[in-house]
């Protein structure tokens, strides 16, 4: 299922985006080996699809930056995911001069994030041409575009892109589970880190509590891979076994959504805005309420039929709705984390 539509100029592929949701059955139990080894052999396109559709329903519901953080009680729902970023960025003890890699930048809002707050210079890749050129026009309105710079590549490439021990430094925050094995896509950066090169990642996974052979679990990684672009959603274990199969050795690692956080990760997904910790997150939380989604679903309906938006981006929208419940439930019963944090370091010898 490739893609043959009409490129448009900002880089999305209309009939890319059409074909997304056509990877997955609809109805769990109706899904086969086989529907997961298609969508394993067409990653780029799966993940392309998604994030030609929804890059810009992601900028408007949640920012810049497309990943989830911690939250202290009552902070803004932005430093929240500054924090986060900068958390990363600590651990991983970044500092100025270093050549680090982001590993799916999406666009850019943590690498921007993070080369201000570590000084480090930073390079992003992607293989979206879509949020490569929203990246690039965000590092320009920021001044940052000598320091922070995004090219377009496939994160399964890596040593072709840039040859080995190019970086002192990778990360990925939750952009690696986009990839058709964590063993692929680690044993590249582990080939681009220079000797004692550190990577640190934020990694999506099912938990030790996750057990695909229960009918409603194995619906919700269902859910998950169906509404965020994953061809296959897999165990946090088998993160762990990858990074050390591939040579890395593990210096920290934590499931930071176990941590017994008053307000959990995923509270601004539940729509509740009584929930809401400061007054602009109310717009936030509204967002992703019943009747946000009425207003902003309906919307996109009406921008795709008159041709602003392209063909499939409603369906897409749709998913993210299946994507938000699948998370939320995910979540409180602890079957799922999207902030499995690894530090890991390549030997010096």
């Amino acid at each position: 299922m490739t893609s043959t539509g009409v490129k448009r100029d900002d880089g999305r592929v209309d009939n890319r985006i059409e074909n997304y949701t056509k990877f997955w059955h609809a109805d769990p139990s109706k899904e086969q080996e086989v529907d997961n080894d298609k969508r394993l052999d067409s990653y780029t396109e799966v993940v392309n699809g998604y994030y030609d559709g929804a890059t810009q329903l992601y900028e408007y519901g949640w920012s810049q930056s497309f990943h989830f953080s911690r939250f202290y009680k009552g902070e803004a729902f932005l430093a929240s995911l500054a924090r986060h970023e900068h958390y990363l960025a600590s651990q991983m003890t970044l500092r100025p001069g270093m050549r680090v890699l982001d590993v799916g930048c999406g666009v850019g809002g943590p690498a921007r994030e993070i080369a201000q707050f570590s000084d480090a210079q930073i390079i992003g890749v992607n293989n979206n041409d879509f949020q490569i050129g929203r990246a690039r026009k965000y590092a320009k309105a920021a001044g940052l575009e000598n320091q922070v710079t995004f090219v377009k590549g496939d994160f399964m490439k890596l040593t072709e892109q840039f040859g080995e021990g190019y970086f002192d430094a990778v990360y990925a925050i939750e952009a690696t589970v986009h990839a058709p094995s964590w063993e692929g896509v680690y044993g590249e950066i582990f080939k681009v880190l220079k000797p004692g090169g550190v990577f640190g990642v934020y990694e999506w996974a099912m938990t030790d509590s996750w057990d695909p052979s229960i009918p409603e679990h194995k619906a919700i990684a269902h859910q998950i891979e169906l509404g965020n672009g994953i061809p296959e959603m897999r165990p946090l274990s088998m993160a762990r076994e990858a990074l050390k199969t591939v040579g890395f050795q593990i210096e920290h690692e934590e499931d930071l959504a176990d941590r017994p956080d008053p307000i959990p990760w995923y509270y601004p997904l539940e729509g509740d805005i009584r929930k809401a910790q400061t007054a602009w997150d109310y717009v936030t939380v509204w967002r992703m309420s019943w009747s946000g989604k009425l207003v902003s679903h309906n919307f996109i309906r009406v921008m795709e039929f008159i041709g602003l938006l392209p063909k499939g981006t409603f369906d897409v929208s749709e998913s993210l709705k299946v994507a938000a419940d699948a998370l939320v439930a995910s979540g409180q019963k602890k079957l799922f984390t999207p902030m499995y944090l690894v530090v890991s370091r390549k030997p010096s010898n």
